[in-house]
């Protein structure tokens, strides 16, 4: 099926285990991902003042621009900022169902940059670009898929980028 020429995409689907028992079945395989092809990652996520301080303090994080209002009030932000950990994190997080949910590994994380700050209370999306894909050289039967991703706030400014490899079966 198709819109316009374009392939519609399932990112999940039921697959009929025996009569009237399904298992969902969900991720992109190395075939449905195409060079250009952009995904808006859904739904947005709004930060919270626990979401900062729990993973500040699970990373180790404990710079008090982050974790300390009384610190934070007098510095040119004005308030806590959230960690980036914290903002890589949940853009990372939206971006696996449409990128790499039948990935095998991370390959890593490269050209991460952190262009505006991010406050409690501010509404994340992400979006994901195709930007290179093709065959291991070195594992039969797997293929490389490299995306750039986008965290925006939902006024539209980005605070983050980077692009992001990973191994995937060959559909």
């Amino acid at each position: 099926m198709n819109i316009r020429g374009a392939h519609y995409k399932t990112l999940s689907k039921l697959v009929e285990l025996s009569p009237g028992r399904y298992r969902e079945d969900h991720g992109l395989g190395f075939d449905d991902f195409e060079v250009g092809d952009v995904y808006e990652h859904r739904p947005g996520r709004t930060v919270t003042e626990a979401d900062n301080m729990w993973m500040s303090l699970i990373c180790m994080n404990d710079h008090p621009l982050h974790i300390n209002s009384d610190f934070a009030k007098d510095t040119e932000f004005g308030a806590v900022l959230v960690s980036s950990l914290v903002t890589f994190s949940i853009v990372g997080g939206m971006s696996l169902a449409s990128t790499s949910a039948k990935g095998i590994a991370n390959l890593g994380w490269d050209k991460v940059r952190l262009l505006a700050p991010v406050f409690v209370g501010d509404t994340l999306y992400a979006e994901s670009e195709v930007v290179a894909k093709r065959r291991s050289e070195s594992r039969c039967g797997q293929g490389v898929v490299t995306v750039r991703t986008k965290g925006m706030k939902a006024c539209g400014e980005v605070f983050l980028t980077c692009e992001r490899s990973f191994l995937i079966s060959l559909s």
